[in-house]
């Protein structure tokens, strides 16, 4: 059975505000692409964390074969719980939580249950920032993503220099690196 790490987080610019999701994808296989490597990233203008984590969550498993065993690791405890505990209630409830409130994200969840019906997928939480090689990489991609849909306009960088974000749309603004490279 083919075997696929993933890594996924999600970020946001004020919650709700611009938002980007990430991925990494490492094959592991007894062949000669083991460890090959597959990065995915993506934005929204207006969102919020957790649909970045369900999204980049999402995209990793919809990037992979059907039929893969995918150890998929994330930073997000909302992800991690919802889809290992809380979906089965949410199910039985016709999208509704426990006080009868329609789910948050109910299309989210929907599409990532979806998603992992199609692999064997095991669940796995990682500290986040905390200085994870695949995690970071993971955050640094979604903040790439996030990238285009800020507003133009100087921020105070931690070492005291300005920084110029680009706007949308700036030719100067590099997209996020995409792979067509399939799992």
């Amino acid at each position: 059975m083919r075997r696929v790490e993933a890594y996924t987080d999600g970020a946001c610019s004020g919650n709700p505000g611009p938002g980007g999701w990430g991925a990494v994808l490492r094959l592991r296989s007894d062949g000669p692409n083991d460890g090959a490597v597959r990065e995915l990233s993506g934005g929204e203008a207006m969102t919020t964390n957790n649909r970045m984590e369900l999204t980049a969550a999402i995209s990793a498993l919809n990037a992979v074969k059907d039929g893969t065993a995918i150890d998929l690791y994330t930073d997000s405890s909302y992800v991690k719980d919802g889809i290992s505990g809380w979906i089965q209630g949410w199910k039985r409830n016709g999208w509704k939580t426990a006080d009868r409130k329609p789910v948050k994200n109910a299309e989210l969840w929907q599409a990532l249950d979806e998603a992992r019906q199609r692999h064997q997928v095991t669940w796995h939480w990682v500290k986040g920032h905390a200085g994870h090689p695949e995690n970071e990489r993971a955050d640094e991609l979604a903040r790439q993503g996030m990238a285009p849909f800020k507003k133009a306009g100087k921020v105070e960088a931690a070492d005291g220099m300005s920084v110029v974000r680009a706007k949308p749309g700036n030719a100067s603004a590099k997209p996020p690196r995409r792979s067509t490279q399939s799992y």
